[in-house]
Parts: C-alpha cells; sequence; structure tokens
C-alpha cells in the first residue's frame, strides 16, 4: 500500500475507492471529492493524502518530492482553506477560487481543500458551486464536512462522497505501537482516554506533559461541587487549555518546518536559499493564524476528558462491568455514580454536546467552560 495512506486507521474501503481512481487517471478523475466522518475519523488527512497520491507518478510513494510538499502543507499546486472563523467567508472561498483557475506549476493538477465546508453560508456556498459546475481541467476539489447533510444539495450533488469511520482503540494503539514504539499498555489507554481520537491519543502516548495536563482536567471536573467552584474550574479549565495549544502549536511548527525543509532536500541547520524564504515565510504566517483555532482545539480536548469521565460514571450507574476509561480516578467516580442517576449522567453527556456548539457558534470561551461547569455539580450537592 502507498505510504501515504500509512496513518488513516480503519478506513480499507475509503483507501480502496480512492486507489481505484487513482488507478484510472488516463480516463479523468473526478473533479469534486467529499470526504465526511465524524471528528478524529481523519477527513483533512484523508484529503491531503489524496492529493498527494494525485500528484505523485508512483499514487502517493509518500517519498518523492511531490508526496513529502504534499503532506507538508507546502505544496504549490495544492491550496489548502483552513478558516479560523466561526463561518468561511465569501472572499476566502472567491480567493480559492480564483487560485483554482490557474496552471499548476509542478503538480499534475490544480487541487484545492477546504476543511470544515459545512461552515459555508448558503451564499458563500453558491460561489463555490459556480467552480463545481463549471470545473477547470485538471482542477480537483476536496471537501470536509461531518456529514452530507452539512452541505447544500446542489453542492453534494456535484461530489462523490468518501465516508470515514472512526477507528477502534486497538487500531489506534496499534498504530502507536508500530509507528512511535509505545508501551502497549500505554497505547491502549491513550487510545482509549481520547476516545480514538488518532492524534489526541498519539499526544498523550508521547507527551508526559500532555499527560499531566490530562490529569489535571480530570482532577478540576471531580472537584466542583457548588457553583463557585465550578466557576473557579471554569478558569482553571480555560488556563490549561491555554498552555495545552500552546505547547501543541510549538510541537507542531517545529515539525512543519522540519518537514518542509526536508521537502527541500535541506537539514535544519542548513541556511534557506533565497527563492525558498518565501514559502517559509507562507508557513509561518499560516501557523500565527492558527492561534484561535489551537485555543478552540484545546477546549474540545477538555470536552473529550470530561466524556470519558461521564461514560464511566454511567458504566458504573448501570454496572456494565466495563473496564474503565480512567480507574485512577475510580474513587472519584464512583461518589459521582451514588450521587446521581444515570439519566442525569445523559443530561451531562448532552450538555457537553452543546457545549461544543457553542464554541463553535462563537460564544466566549469562558462562557462557555462556566456554563457547562455548573452542570457538572452533582444533583445532591445541588440540593444542598
Amino acid at each position: 500500500m502507498a505510504e501515504v495512506w500509512d496513518e488513516l486507521l480503519g478506513q480499507p474501503e475509503a483507501i480502496e475507492l480512492l486507489t481505484k481512481a487513482l488507478s484510472n487517471k488516463e480516463a479523468g478523475v473526478h473533479h469534486a471529492w467529499l470526504f465526511t466522518g465524524p471528528a478524529g475519523s481523519g477527513r483533512s488527512l484523508m484529503a491531503r493524502a489524496f492529493a498527494a497520491a494525485l500528484q505523485c507518478d508512483k499514487a502517493g510513494c509518500g517519498q518523492c518530492q511531490q508526496c513529502s510538499l504534499a503532506m507538508a502543507n507546502a505544496h504549490p499546486d495544492i491550496n489548502l482553506l483552513a478558516t479560523e472563523r466561526v463561518q468561511i467567508s465569501i472572499d476566502e472561498v472567491r480567493t480559492l477560487v480564483s487560485r483554482s483557475s490557474s496552471s499548476s506549476s509542478m503538480g499534475n493538477y490544480r487541487i484545492a481543500i477546504i476543511e470544515d465546508a459545512d461552515r459555508m453560508t448558503e451564499r458563500t456556498s453558491n460561489v463555490l458551486l459556480k467552480a463545481l459546475e463549471e470545473p477547470e481541467r485538471d482542477t480537483i476539489w476536496m471537501l470536509c464536512a461531518p456529514s452530507v447533510a452539512d452541505l447544500l444539495p446542489t453542492i453534494r450533488s456535484r461530489t462523490r462522497n468518501v465516508v470515514l469511520r472512526l477507528p477502534s482503540a486497538e487500531e489506534v494503539a496499534q498504530l502507536l505501537i508500530q509507528r512511535d514504539g509505545v508501551d502497549h499498555e500505554l497505547a491502549i489507554n491513550s487510545a482509549r482516554q481520547a476516545q480514538n481520537h488518532v492524534g489526541m491519543a498519539r499526544r498523550l502516548a508521547t507527551s508526559q506533559e500532555a499527560r499531566a495536563r490530562r490529569s489535571e482536567t480530570l482532577r478540576e471536573l471531580s472537584s466542583i461541587t457548588n457553583l463557585s467552584k465550578a466557576m473557579i474550574a471554569a478558569e482553571h479549565l480555560l488556563s490549561v487549555a491555554k498552555r495545552d495549544a500552546q505547547a501543541l502549536s510549538e510541537e507542531r511548527d517545529g515539525s512543519e518546518r522540519e518537514n518542509l525543509m526536508r521537502a527541500y532536500g535541506l537539514s535544519k541547520d542548513d541556511k534557506l536559499p533565497p527563492n525558498l524564504r518565501a514559502e517559509f515565510k507562507a508557513l509561518e504566517e499560516n501557523q500565527k493564524r492558527r492561534g484561535t483555532r489551537a485555543l478552540r482545539d484545546g477546549i474540545d480536548r477538555i470536552f473529550t476528558d470530561a466524556e470519558s469521565f461521564y461514560r464511566d460514571v454511567m458504566s458504573l450507574q448501570l454496572g456494565t462491568g466495563s473496564e474503565l476509561i480512567n480507574p485512577e480516578f475510580e474513587t472519584e467516580l464512583l461518589a459521582r455514580a451514588n450521587a446521581g442517576s444515570a439519566s442525569q449522567t445523559i443530561e451531562i453527556l448532552d450538555a457537553i454536546t452543546q457545549a461544543r456548539q457553542r464554541l463553535a457558534a462563537n460564544v466566549r470561551d469562558l462562557l462557555v467552560l462556566e456554563a457547562l461547569c455548573t452542570r457538572f455539580i452533582a444533583r445532591d450537592d445541588l440540593a444542598a
């Protein structure tokens, strides 16, 4: 199997569909693709891998310059739109459409990828629709969204849908063991704690600091017994998210720069040739713009940790006998389980989903966390 697909876990049907398209490029590759699946399924990673494979003469060898540049988000013929805003602006899409109409400079195609395509308004979608209705020669569009229902019928009718699923904890753990040399027990625990999200699991498995921040989050959640503590916890959790976002950004920024250097045949200590300075400046600007998104991702990791905590609570309430995701917090989990009912725990899990929706709607971070933390107060404590 081509190496660009190696980190895409549990997606054999999707990869088979795309490799068939690659094997028949002479007949023409469909001009628009839609990658759908839950958070953590690898929608944007699948799109980038497919884009790399399209540019590669060996259908995604993972070693050539085309593949290296594509996977480093630095290929001149692959334009990625990853907005930091609640909605993708019409100007962002217009710029992308304009770029997609130019000729490719070093690859086989001009490729445009839109992450979070579900953030387009109807007016913005109609700008994209015109480009899909009258596609430029050798231009490929790739859209990523949670589900087909998140896009206008006129958009999705012009795309080929590639459905992804969330990999199992065992699949995620196996990747961590094989790729990162992680101990089996740590790999399994990290996969479960990350709720099978590959990127999150890798951070937990390879970073002691990330594991410490997760424990700090769970201790804060279990300490909430009244309104005052809920407000304090919200502020503390926001600071945890900020530290997590900063650490992740520093790790990712350094890795991206090294990957780009390697794609151009340079070592990390080499001086940049003048003709490549613009490429690296563009990378730095993109990294700066990701600040807001990095914090949102940090808060979302707190939501994921909270979900794992309350799923353990529900498991204890229902007496399922399942292995706990957070066994080190068994005392706190039992206390929470005894303080409420399974139906109340379901309400809390629903509140976490609502918090995600509020964050996506650009409600202030602290307000979202404060509202959520009040839902973590045990009913017995509320009655008191």
